[in-house]
């Protein structure tokens, strides 16, 4: 059960009636945050950790849901079937090369940003981070992605269904989407939500608080 925060008091956060310093708090958000992060990394990067998870699962992007139609209409769903996987394949690929960058990001974290943190909701944390850093996670993790989508063969396969769409499907014209720029914030998305569930189990399951120090912040 996570302890309530009781008095702060000349730069102290008292917890439970133990002083913790700004360091301390600050320190021990940015464990909750690491261990958090490196937990949805191993979940999502696993195999099938997107595509058999519903909650993260990534879907065809809604510009293709006509081409997705006709292309299963003149009997190729298995190919349309297939690049949906590829691109859960391609970020569970991205996925196993997140934690060096969601890391450097959270040592940026001061206790400032930690600050009205502690004791708001179970996924504060994950919330401020996400909207403080999706930007320049986006720039970083982007190229990540691509590498994995090129690895799994996505754009291929994307290239290969417009140009069948196209050819078959009288006066078709292929939708503008960057495939790219789409699975890269799907990837995040699904990162975030699931580095989420793991700040909640910390916050409200002692016994998913694996270190001293998120011991200390939050309770043992």
């Amino acid at each position: 059960m996570r302890l309530p925060l009781a008095v702060s008091l000349a730069g102290m956060i008292v917890l439970a009636a133990t002083p913790l310093s700004e360091g301390t708090t600050a320190s021990g958000l940015k464990e909750a945050l690491r261990v958090a992060t490196e937990r949805a990394v191993q979940s999502t990067s696993k195999t099938n950790g997107f595509l058999d998870n519903q909650k993260i699962r990534i879907g065809l992007p809604g510009k293709l849901s006509s081409v997705a139609s006709a292309l299963r209409g003149i009997g190729m769903g298995a190919q349309v079937d297939e690049l949906e996987v590829a691109m859960n394949h391609a970020a569970e690929k991205a996925a196993g090369e997140a934690t060096p960058v969601f890391v450097d990001a959270i040592t940026q974290m001061s206790f400032d940003d930690a600050r009205g943190i502690l004791t708001g909701g179970d996924t504060a944390a994950t919330q401020y981070f996400q909207k403080t850093t999706s930007d320049p996670l986006r720039t970083r993790f982007g190229p990540i992605v691509a590498d994995a989508m090129k690895d799994v063969g996505v754009n291929k396969l994307y290239e290969q269904l417009i140009g069948r769409y196209t050819s078959s499907v009288p006066f078709a014209s292929a939708p503008k989407l960057d495939l790219n720029r789409y699975v890269t914030d799907k990837t995040l998305s699904g990162l975030f939500t699931v580095v989420g569930e793991e700040e909640k189990k910390i916050r409200t399951n002692p016994t998913a608080r694996a270190t001293d120090l998120l011991k200390q912040l939050f309770g043992s």
